[in-house]
């Protein structure tokens, strides 16, 4: 659990009752469905634990965001962390950092912030460390191989 207290909707899904209620509205309202009602499935959905549930929330959210510049703003927050909760990185710190352009003592985007940058840092770390040993592998392979060649001749 994260020590950051404005990003709890990092780590805080709806339960499947409360989700349940978003998806039958939504789905209620068909091809007619309003604005509101997409939005607040799509903030369910990216609360959610489950990774189709999230991605269904992004395109919802991203499809909000091309088509209503009026409510960009509000949809940028569960943008950045629906793409951090995705893994994408690069999008989420892209969606948060227009939203703190806009809103620079925006505690919750801030506390985001720091999420993705932590994020960011370790799994650059276990990629550094990935990228070694798998050099320090072939390496050794290289070696083991060369040591055979020199034997055979």
């Amino acid at each position: 659990m994260t020590q950051l207290p404005y990003a709890v909707d990092a780590e805080t899904p709806l339960n499947p009752a409360e989700l349940s209620v978003l998806r039958a509205q939504y789905e209620k309202e068909g091809d007619m469905v309003g604005l509101q009602t997409k939005f607040n499935y799509a903030w369910g959905l990216v609360k959610s634990n489950v990774r189709t549930d999230q991605h269904l929330g992004v395109m919802l959210l991203s499809e909000i965001f091309r088509t209503s510049p009026e409510r960009r703003r509000e949809c940028l927050y569960y943008l950045a962390l629906g793409n951090y909760k995705l893994g994408n990185y690069g999008d989420a710190r892209r969606y948060n950092d227009l939203l703190l352009d806009k809103e620079p003592a925006n505690l919750q985007a801030a506390n985001l912030r720091s999420l993705i940058d932590d994020k960011v840092a370790k799994e650059g770390l276990m990629g550094v460390a990935i990228i070694s040993g798998v050099a320090v592998a072939a390496g050794v392979i290289g070696g083991v191989l060369l040591r055979n060649l020199g034997r055979k001749r």
